[in-house]
């Protein structure tokens, strides 16, 4: 039998414990192939939980920019 106190303790989720960019704008610019939502790359995307934290850190910092490039939708609300 589990524990009470146990139970009812929530499970954090991926996104509580790894920061991530994503603001479910998943859209594809067609020709820099960078999400416009939150900048990445698809394999950045795809290998995102695997990266350390100074590699996530690393392209978390250039983020602003690609936006920027791409008239993505943090580049919008600057």
């Amino acid at each position: 039998m589990v524990p009470r106190d146990f139970a009812e303790t929530p499970m954090p989720t991926v996104e509580a414990v790894i920061k991530t960019p994503c603001n479910r704008i998943c859209v594809l610019h067609p020709t820099l192939r960078l999400c416009i939502g939150c900048g990445r790359s698809l394999d950045e995307i795809a290998r995102w939980i695997e990266l350390t934290d100074a590699e996530r850190s690393q392209i978390m910092a250039q983020l602003p920019s690609r936006l920027a490039e791409a008239g993505g939708a943090k580049a919008a609300q600057a």
